[in-house]
């Protein structure tokens, strides 16, 4: 039966993977080998046009993770098709996560409670995140279109266009991870955290505790410690550390610049790891402010078509490039943008705060402030959102 049960489990995640890989990468691989025959004088092949089902990436994790838990004991497999039918397409979170496991909620399929207190806390959850995405998020947005839209960026403009991105990055996805945790509540489902204030890291390392916490945790399950962890040996771990945030960077999309943003992250882990460096306790602001260097380094390439555009705009951040304009790419973008922009950076700083010298404690009128400050907020961004263009979510796209 051991033997059995592994072929089972090498059937079902080959099939998950090559059903990700068809949808995801066909037309990636084909691009590339194109670029082979063009070299060599033969003619191209056609491509594909594959239309990429929305959120296969988030569910084809999810089915992944089942049924690795259920052959390694972790969770007994369901009795009910229904059961797991709704584990994969529960769909407040189905779109952009967080990723799932079923033994987290499998005991909520039988029961879950329900009332008024946690249908509030739901609704409350809701309509933070809504608010992140449609008044921080959306209202940003203008000022990194701008920036990586132009041909040709300053100093000045390439950073700016750079943290805006970063910004928007992460108040649009954990808005959309707080509205799903939020619809989950209503519904009696409560699903895992998956933010915890990332840009308050002090390392990459604690960064990756902080962000997309669900998808972490998953290539550590999943990924790191199958291929051996940190029982390789040191060199082993960083090597182990490595492919597991390159293969993480390439799960978010067919272009070499989520390679290049996954080895990033993986050489800074692996180094941290080599440097004893993975968990700081004390606040020290070179430290803090190298973490967010190369988060925001990595989110450029994150943003950008290809590597071609990446590299341009890394030379107008590092002062390489010639700048041929008097005028700068962000004149157009209005200055509500920037207001926002100041905003988002102070909660940034207010979080850091908190997170670094005061305790929740000491800010007991925050318990008063923010239900009555919900509501107006929540009605003024349901106002911009009427008065604005369709703005999806930038996780969708993955």
């Amino acid at each position: 039966m051991p033997g059995r049960a592994k072929k089972l489990l090498l059937i079902a995640v080959t099939g998950n993977l090559l059903t990700l890989g068809y949808f995801k990468y066909a037309d990636f691989g084909i691009s590339n080998f194109n670029l082979m025959l063009e070299q060599l004088g033969a003619s191209p092949l056609p491509l594909a046009d594959i239309i990429l089902p929305i959120g296969i990436s988030f569910y084809t994790f999810q089915a992944i993770s089942y049924v690795v838990d259920v052959y390694r004991g972790d969770t007994p497999p369901t009795r009910k098709l229904v059961d797991f039918a709704a584990f994969i397409a529960l769909f407040p979170q189905l779109i952009a996560g967080p990723v799932l496991r079923y033994k987290d909620i499998a005991d909520q399929f039988e029961s879950r409670q329900h009332n008024l207190q946690i249908f509030s806390e739901g609704v409350v959850l809701f309509m933070i995140g809504f608010a992140k995405k449609v008044l921080i998020a959306d209202s940003v947005a203008p000022i990194a279109d701008a920036a990586f839209q132009a041909s040709n960026v300053s100093f000045l403009d390439a950073w700016v266009g750079a943290i805006a991105y970063s910004i928007q990055l992460y108040f649009d996805f954990s808005g959309y991870s707080d509205m799903a945790c939020g619809l989950g509540l209503m519904m009696g489902f409560r699903f895992i955290k998956n933010f915890d204030h990332p840009y308050v890291s002090l390392s990459i390392t604690e960064f990756w505790r902080r962000w997309h916490i669900s998808l972490s945790t998953w290539l550590r399950d999943y990924l790191y410690i199958p291929l051996g962890g940190n029982r390789s040996g040191k060199l082993g771990t960083y090597r182990n550390l490595f492919l597991t945030m390159l293969l993480g960077g390439l799960w978010h999309g067919a272009n070499w610049t989520f390679v290049f943003w996954g080895a990033l992250h993986g050489t800074a882990l692996a180094i941290e790891k080599m440097l004893s460096s993975t968990n700081p306790v004390s606040f020290k602001l070179p430290r803090y402010l190298l973490t967010m260097f190369i988060v925001v380094i990595g989110w450029v390439a994150f943003r950008a078509e290809n590597l071609t555009v990446a590299i341009v705009f890394y030379e107008s951040m590092f002062g390489f490039a010639q700048y041929h304009s008097d005028a700068s790419a962000l004149n157009d973008v209005s200055l509500r943008a920037f207001a926002f922009l100041l905003v988002a950076l102070g909660i940034i700083a207010v979080e850091n705060i908190k997170r670094h010298q005061w305790s929740t404690e000491t800010l007991p009128v925050m318990h008063f402030v923010r239900p009555l400050l919900l509501v107006p907020v929540f009605v003024l961004a349901v106002s911009k959102l009427v008065a604005s263009s369709y703005s999806p979510f930038l996780y969708f796209q993955f």
